[in-house]
């Protein structure tokens, strides 16, 4: 069986890009047939992800200048490979569907009339049928254009699950709200189910509030540095040093103060908004940016070590596990 999953926003920069991605290739590894698709007309962005350039692009099936098997990308052998590029390291398939970013063929696709428009809808829908015929994918994951726009409603009713990402910020939340309220609940209605995705938030950049037994050592350094200092002249180094000593400490202690603030203040407003918008929050991704200035972050959880690998990693699980409950029920 397939199943369709749908990123979405209602403003860009939350991230669905990089962990729509991710958990394709994720998934991938796990020994998954994953297709991903990019139905982000306004603005795609997966050719310059991966580096490829397809031979047609999804914009060229709807108009019937390209054959299906044109439209679909294997890039497998890109991504899995061992360190001598001899052999893929997983079992699993990653395709992926582009669209174009030429002005041309996003006027082409938002112009037109009804009848026009509703012919494309039906040859997007013939689309995900014949990907699912010919590829048999397990899962289809589809980057959308962020907020309420013509083609975004298309590709989220493409999907059978959709995971609606924000960042924490009076914009996201309330545009999140508006937008739950205009359209997801019409399409919920049907049987699909929806998530919240936190994307960005404070924790990893700030210091753990995990640290008691640090803070303990870092306390009895800061005695001994005291005891020794009182029998040495006042503006010694070494007295200078554990001033400067208490001074680090202090700051520091500030700083988890912050974060803990920080953490509470995320916490009470998740639940907040899950409340108000009847959706749950099935994953939260601190803010990672040290992957956010890497060129591969989108490959980030299949190719390095990393808190975000993990959080892809229970993303997966939970997605998997709601998937089974949703055929169970």
């Amino acid at each position: 069986m397939t199943y369709s999953i749908a990123f979405h926003s209602y403003k860009g920069g939350t991230g669905k890009t990089t962990i729509a991605s991710n958990l394709s290739a994720f998934l991938a590894k796990e020994g998954h047939s994953v297709c991903l698709l990019d139905l982000d007309i306004y603005a795609p962005s997966l050719q310059t992800y991966f580096e490829i350039t397809p031979k047609k692009w999804i914009n060229d099936y709807l108009y019937g200048d390209a054959k299906f098997n044109d439209v679909i990308t294997d890039i497998s052998s890109l991504i899995f490979k061992d360190e001598d590029g001899a052999k893929p390291l997983s079992n699993g398939k990653l395709f992926v569907g582009l669209c174009a970013s030429k002005k041309e063929d996003f006027i082409k696709l938002e112009g037109g009339n009804s009848d026009f428009r509703k012919q494309l809808f039906h040859k997007l829908i013939m689309f995900r049928e014949k990907l699912i015929e010919t590829y048999d994918p397990d899962y289809i994951v589809i980057d959308t254009s962020p907020g309420v726009r013509y083609w975004s409603l298309n590709a989220l009713a493409l999907a059978d699950v959709f995971f609606l990402t924000l960042k924490m910020g009076d914009l996201d939340i309330e545009g999140t709200k508006k937008m739950v309220n205009e359209i997801y609940h019409s399409f919920t209605s049907y049987g699909s189910k929806s998530f919240l995705i936190w994307n960005k938030v404070a924790g990893y950049c700030m210091p753990s509030i995990d640290k008691k037994e640090n803070v303990k050592n870092s306390c009895l350094k800061q005695n001994n540095l005291n005891i020794i200092s009182r029998n040495n002249k006042r503006d010694s180094p070494l007295s200078l040093l554990s001033e400067d000593n208490r001074q680090q400490q202090q700051q520091q202690q500030q700083q988890e103060l912050q974060a803990e603030d920080q953490k509470k203040e995320q916490i009470d407003t998740e639940d907040k908004l899950s409340k108000e918008v009847g959706m749950k929050v099935i994953s939260t991704i601190p803010c990672y940016c040290d992957i956010q200035f890497s060129k591969k972050e989108f490959l980030t959880a299949v190719q390095i070590l990393h808190p975000f690998s993990e959080r892809i990693e229970s993303l997966a699980q939970l997605m998997q596990q709601e998937l089974q409950d949703k055929d169970s029920e």
